[in-house]
This record gives C-alpha cells, sequence and structure tokens, in this order.
C-alpha cells in the first residue's frame, strides 16, 4: 500500500515525506480520473460517494471518495482504495441504503491508504 502512494506522489513531484497527506493524494486520484458519483439526498450521513480508476504502470487501482454529511452546507471527504467491484456492489445496494452500502462494500478497505476515519 505505500508503494501505492510513493508511486502516486512521485508521478506527480511530491517529496515521499507528505506520503500522509490525504489531501494531496485525494487530490491527484480527482485529477487523473472521471468519477462516477452516486449521490444519496435521503441519507443522513452520506451526501455522495464517488469512484475513480486509475492506471499507473499498467496496473489499475480504484478508489472511493466519500463525502459525509456535515451539515445542510456541505460534507467532508474521506479517500478510500476500494476494490475492482467496489462500485458494482455499492451501486446495486445504496438506493436502498447508503449507509448500509457504505459499510458493507467500503468501510472494509478504510485501513488501506490510512486516510479514512476509524469508526471502531
Amino acid at each position: 500500500m505505500k508503494r501505492l502512494i510513493l508511486i502516486l506522489l512521485l508521478s506527480i513531484g511530491v517529496s515521499t515525506s507528505y506520503a500522509q497527506d490525504c489531501d494531496d493524494l485525494m487530490e491527484y486520484v480527482k485529477s487523473k480520473s472521471y468519477g462516477t458519483t452516486y449521490n444519496s439526498y435521503l441519507s443522513e450521513a452520506i451526501s455522495k460517494v464517488t469512484f475513480y480508476e486509475l492506471t499507473i504502470d499498467y496496473q489499475y487501482y480504484y478508489f472511493a471518495i466519500v463525502c459525509f454529511n456535515r451539515d445542510y452546507y456541505g460534507c467532508t471527504e474521506y479517500l478510500y482504495q476500494v476494490g475492482s467491484n467496489t462500485k458494482l456492489n455499492y451501486s446495486l445496494d445504496y438506493l436502498t441504503s447508503a449507509g448500509k452500502a457504505f459499510w458493507k462494500h467500503i468501510q472494509p478497505y478504510n485501513e488501506n491508504l490510512q486516510c479514512a476515519p476509524d469508526f471502531d
């Protein structure tokens, strides 16, 4: 996992001292890929989840940026590195309950990058 962060940061010219800077990594992911967003207008916790796919050195990497509701005016974003089938699985479940879909399909990946909150 640290190899992925190092590859991403080196490819944009950021020194390795910023390897833990999740905001830089999130901005890099956003800038290098088009995302697919799933909005959750009725969810109290999650306003939207955007999935990204990046190819680096012929390898695919999958990310989800989850926007947790803060108040009526905004949300707080967190970055997850997820599996290749996470987007499909989330899309099948989020209309029933975005929160349950998050816990089932995205939260299990929360320690991959250590850029997401720990709800334990």
